[in-house]
Formats: C-alpha cells, structure tokens, sequence
C-alpha cells in the first residue's frame, strides 16, 4: 500500500477514534465540562496528563531543536522534566486541596480580589495563546507533509478537528480523548525510534544506541560518526557547548518554573476524586512522560546523522560527493512540497551543497568553488516526521508517526484551549462580571470562548515567532514570570497580600513581554533595529526564551516587598494558607470548599 493512502487510513482512524469519544463524553454540566466531574482515576489521569504536557514541542520540535543544536538543547529535557516534578511536589497537592479548579480562581480567593484575579486571566491567556501558537505550528507541519498540501491548509484542517472534539467534551472529553492520544503517541515515537536504532547501531533501546558503536562495523561510536561529519563539514560538533552557560542555566530555570505555572497542566489535578489522588497520577504521568523524553536524543542525533548521510554521499569535494539535484530522493521532495525545506542551486553545479559557517572550513568551500550553504531552509519541526522517511522504514511506521506527531499536537491543543475558556467564561463571567449566570448559560459561554481562542491561535500559528518548541519556550517564560511565582507566594508565604501580588504579577510579566519584543518582535511589532536577536545584544547574554526566570525573580522580589510595606492579609485569609499546607487527616486541615 502506498504512503499517502496509508497515511490516510491510520490517521483517519485515529481522528475517527477521537470524535466518537468526544461525542460519546460530551460534557453535560459545567463540572463534566471544567473538571470532568472529578471522576478519573489517578492512573488514566496520569496518562492524560502525559499527553496534555506532551505536545507537539515534544513530539515534533524537541527532537528537531536537539538535532540541530545538540548538547545545548539538552536544557528542554531538564527544564521541562524537572518543572514537573517541581509542579507535582509543590504546588498541585495544596492547590487540589484548596478546591479552586482555575488558576485565576486561586488566586482570586487568596488574595481577596477580584483585581487579582483579572490580572491572573490576563496572565493566562496571554501564556496560553503563546503555547497553542506553538501547537498549531505543530499541527500545520503534520498535515501539510502527510495530506501534500501548503502549510495553511494544514493548519486549517486541524483547527477543525480540534474544534470539534474540544469544543464538544469539555474537561471530560478531552481526558478521554488524551487517554487514547497517549497511546497513540507514545507508540509512534518509538516504534520509529526502535527501528533506527536497529538499524544504526544494533541496539533495539533507542536510549542504549545513543551511546552504542554504529552497526556497520567500522567500531565508531554514533556520536562520534555524527561529531566528525559536522565538523567535517564546517558545522559545530555535536557534542560540543555553544552558549554561554549563565544563559543556559536561566532558560533551565525558566522551563522548570514555567512548567509548574502552566495552568491547563494544573486543571488537571482536578480531575482526579481525592487529593493523594492527584499525588499518585502526578506520579504516572512522569512515569508516562519518561518514556518519551528519554528517547527523544536518540531521535535527535540519528535523525541529523541520517540527514547529513542523505545530502552528503561521498568524500568532501569529490564529484559524487555532494546529492545531485536530479536525485534528490522521494522523501526530500514529499518535504518540498510543504515549503518547510528548501534548496537554492548557487553555483549552478547541479548538486546540493549543505555545510556550515565556521572559518576553518571557509577555506575548503572556497576551493570547491561553493557559494554558500545551498539548504536555504530546514525547518527543524520536519526532523522527527520526515526521520522514518529518509531511514526508509515501511510505510506503516511513517504513516504511525504522522498520527503520533498530530495527537501530541491536538491534546495539549485541547487542554490549552479549555483552561482560557475555562477562564473566560467561569473566572471572569460568572466570578467577576455576572455572579448570577446559570450553568447553561456558563457552559454556553465555554464553547464560545474556546471557539474564539481556536480562531485566533490558528491566525496566530500562521505566522509564529519560531520552530514550535522555541515558541513554546516564550510561552513557559510568560507563565514562570506571571503565574509562578504569585502561586507559590499564595500557598507558602501567609503575609503576601492582594496589593503585592497584582504589582508582581504586572512587573513579571510587562518585563518578560518588552524583552520578548524588544529582540525578537513579531506580527504586527517589529523588532528595534537597535537590537537584533543575537547573543552578542541580548542582556547579559540572556536569551528572549530565558529571560522569563529574570523576570519571574522581579515578581518574587515585587511582590514580597509590596507586601511587606502594605496591610498584611485578613486573619481568615492567612488561616486559610496555614490549613492547606496541613496534611489531610491532621488537626486543622481543610477539604475541597
């Protein structure tokens, strides 16, 4: 059977598969909508909540950006790792028992303001429709590549799929639905990955082959082999450092708090009955997680090292040495289509010269009579689904990654786009500006909202600010400087009152936006001329990505000195913060109110 109609049939299930659970779970009251009536049980949440935080910047983009940056993107693996085990040991136990099932609801009832909590919506929405760019770039690389059509097109398509599964289920479709996305996913990351590392190395455990010898006899490690072709063709070596290690360290921190700050992650432990329930599914989802995230730099290095392979095909310089045009093989014109990789002929030698642009290798294009690197556009988003295809894996495995790449992008689409609706329609219409609105009408105003968020993350993702995991990365650093650090002031810290939470919450996330903009601009805010994007200009040698632990230790320090020189909370409030870090069963702790 060939690709296309394969693909066609593996991923049409899947889709079928997500349709009829939504239809089947579809949400009746605003508690199956926003908490799926707290009925999950801790493992099935756990793999939820696996495929929720695994979106397409894991599944697609993470590998990509490894592949091509290599020891430098390792700080993805930390940042988003390590955020949740922060997440789950420190902030979603207390906050499941405090009952509030929204982030903005929190902190609206902690720090006694519905300010507070508008603030908060803002600070949400403004993180999350960052996070569902990234996504949506995700989903339009997936079905422009497997339904050959232009990016936008594909992008459209997946707007309709997500629309009608998320829009119709609520909270407990979309458990249902990410139970199976899981799956899904997680079987199409490694099935691939398996069958690589066979066939590279010998090693059936992706994770094993990383570090093994090639299969090929020649007693070379992998890594080494993939060191020594980039060097050998003007690149950085793989294994090598390239940023500065302070940036490295923030752009980790931004991650990890981003991850514990992200509010459509922390929805989640509500859906589970009890309290130890969200410990135990926090528990299997980084179980869930691991198994992806420790294959994905075996994706990345054999994925780059069968790129190289593919273009360069003989020794440096010599006349079979570089790929011909005219043979460019099925895989790399199936990509062209998409307008995701490029190549521009220069010299008009009829072969495709790709290599880098490091002094000692200028010299050796020069006498080679080459004109610069010819691969004008590898879009690093392409890495992880376009890897089956150039290692020639059957057609059923690349058609399983095509499924695997758009489930991961869907689910935390759908998570995404239930908690801004989430805090649209119950923190700010029915908590702030119409107490008095049915469950009708709020559920009503849920599918409303998320419609619209879909419309403008769609229009949003046709121009993103990045390959979708460095989108991503903005998104966690808006999160990390907003909403992480008023949470954990809200559980931790009895005497931070209203006053110091709005000023920190501003502070972090007006300095995290205006550096963001300052370098990188975007759609319809240029960039200053002033200040390029590059390390040489950025603060401190502070990347746009990272600087959202800076601003986050800005809110912190705001924050608890605002509180400090102002009224301390009312009495009942600081109970309140007391009871909750009370383990249950304990003299004085609270339940869910």
């Amino acid at each position: 059977m060939d690709l296309k109609t394969m693909t066609y049939l593996v991923v049409g299930a899947t889709f079928a598969l997500y349709i009829f659970i939504a239809i089947r779970s579809r949400a009746k009251s605003t508690a199956e909508f926003y908490v799926a009536g707290k009925g999950v049980h801790p493992v099935l949440n756990g793999m939820a909540t696996g495929a929720d935080w695994m979106s397409a910047a894991s599944f697609i983009s993470m590998a990509g950006l490894i592949a091509f940056n290599g020891y430098d993107a390792s700080v993805y693996l930390m940042g988003w790792t390590g955020g949740y085990v922060l997440l789950a040991m420190l902030l979603a136990p207390y906050l499941r028992k405090y009952g509030k099932f929204t982030v903005p609801a929190f902190i609206g009832d902690r720090f006694y303001s519905n300010t507070a909590r508008i603030v908060a919506v803002i600070c949400l929405i403004t993180a999350s429709i960052t996070y569902v760019i990234g996504q949506m770039k995700g989903i339009g690389v997936a079905f422009s590549r497997f339904l050959e059509v232009d990016f936008s097109v594909g992008l459209m398509a997946g707007m309709v799929i997500v629309f009608i599964y998320a829009v119709l289920g609520g909270m407990k479709g979309v458990t249902n639905t990410q139970i199976a996305q899981y799956c899904v996913l997680i079987f199409a990351y490694t099935v691939p990955a398996i069958f690589i590392s066979l066939q590279l190395t010998g090693n059936f455990l992706p994770q094993l082959g990383l570090g093994s010898m090639m299969a090929d006899g020649s007693g070379v490690y992998l890594l080494d082999k993939l060191d020594k072709s980039l060097v050998d063709l003007g690149f950085s070596a793989y294994t090598s450092q390239k940023g500065s290690t302070l940036n490295m360290f923030l752009l980790t921190l931004s991650l990890m708090i981003g991850t514990a700050g992200l509010p459509h992650v922390i929805m989640r432990f509500f859906t589970v009955p009890k309290v130890r329930d969200a410990r135990f599914s926090a528990g299997w989802a980084l179980v869930f997680i691991a198994i992806l995230y420790t294959t994905a730099p075996a994706v990345g290095a054999m994925a780059r090292l069968n790129l190289m392979d593919t273009i360069q095909v003989g020794e440096i310089g010599s006349p079979e040495g570089n790929l011909k045009y005219e043979e460019r093989p099925q895989w790399f014109k199936n990509w062209e289509k998409t307008g995701l990789l490029k190549f521009e002929d220069k010299n008009n030698d009829g072969r495709i010269q790709y290599y880098g642009g490091s002094a000692d290798f200028a010299a050796t294009a020069a006498a080679n009579g080459w004109l610069g690197n010819e691969m004008v556009k590898v879009d690093r988003d392409i890495m992880v689904l376009a890897n089956p295809e150039i290692a020639k894996l059957p057609n059923w495995t690349i058609a399983l990654v095509a499924a695997g790449g758009i489930a991961a992008a869907l689910s935390t689409a759908a998570g995404l786009l239930l908690a801004i609706s989430s805090a649209v329609s119950h923190d700010l219409c029915k908590g702030v500006w119409f107490p008095d609105m049915d469950d009708k009408t709020e559920l009503l105003a849920s599918r409303v909202a998320m419609a619209g968020a879909i419309c403008v993350a769609g229009y949003l993702g046709m121009n993103p600010p990045g390959f979708a995991a460095q989108v991503v990365a903005l998104a966690f650093g808006l999160a990390a400087s907003s909403l992480f650090p008023v949470i954990m002031l809200g559980i931790f810290d009895k005497r931070c009152n209203r006053t110091g939470a709005i000023a920190g919450m501003l502070t972090g996330l007006g300095s995290t936006l205006v550096y963001i903009f300052w370098f990188k601009g975007w759609f319809f805010i240029k960039a200053t001329a002033m200040a390029p994007d590059t390390a040489a200009n950025w603060l401190f040698g502070i990347s746009p990505g990272s600087f959202g632990a800076v601003g986050a230790l800005l809110n912190f320090a705001v924050a608890i000195a605002i509180s400090r020189m102002t009224e301390p909370p009312p009495e009942h409030i600081q109970h309140l913060v007391e009871d909750i870090r009370v383990p249950m069963g304990a003299g004085g702790a609270q339940m869910d109110h």
